[in-house]
């Protein structure tokens, strides 16, 4: 993967701006309750910085697995038009219900010629989501499929 076209110049460059970022704001528990809307007893079990891969790149943030949710927020804002053709900044978010996961599969290839290992969730609706570029990729996967067997 090219980090240099997302505009970082290294992976683990914009891994540390993100992990600054996380100290200045209170942590990451703090960021994850500010963004999601969260449910009476919902918990927070694992928050990693990763990628999610989308048709127009990469999108760096953070990838949060909760005793509800599996939900991702990107690093930076990104530019989008308004209806009425306006410039707007928003921050990328996703949010999976647990309940709504089909599958979460794992790997180590990811359409590159270099090993990069990925975390594929597909959810009962057959859309997929593809989130890679992790410090802690068994840590995550592992925190991933705990959630998942504990929401069955």
């Amino acid at each position: 993967m090219e980090y240099e076209k997302i505009g970082v110049k290294s992976k683990w460059e914009g891994k540390l701006n993100l992990g600054a970022k996380i100290i200045r704001v209170g942590g990451v528990e703090k960021i994850f309750k500010h963004n999601f809307s969260i449910r009476e007893g919902e918990k927070l079990s694992k928050a990693s910085q990763s990628y999610l891969s989308t048709i127009a790149g990469p999108i760096a943030g953070l990838l949060f697995i909760s005793t509800y949710k599996v939900a991702f927020r990107s690093e930076r804002s990104i530019k989008l038009s308004s209806p009425n053709g306006q410039a707007v900044r928003i921050h990328y978010k996703v949010s999976i219900p647990l309940i709504k996961i089909k599958r979460a599969n794992g790997s180590r290839y990811f359409q590159t010629t270099s090993p990069q290992k990925y975390i594929e969730i597909v959810t009962v609706d057959n859309f997929d989501f593809w989130f890679m570029g992790f410090l802690n990729y068994r840590g995550t996967f592992k925190y991933l499929q705990q959630a998942l067997s504990q929401a069955q």
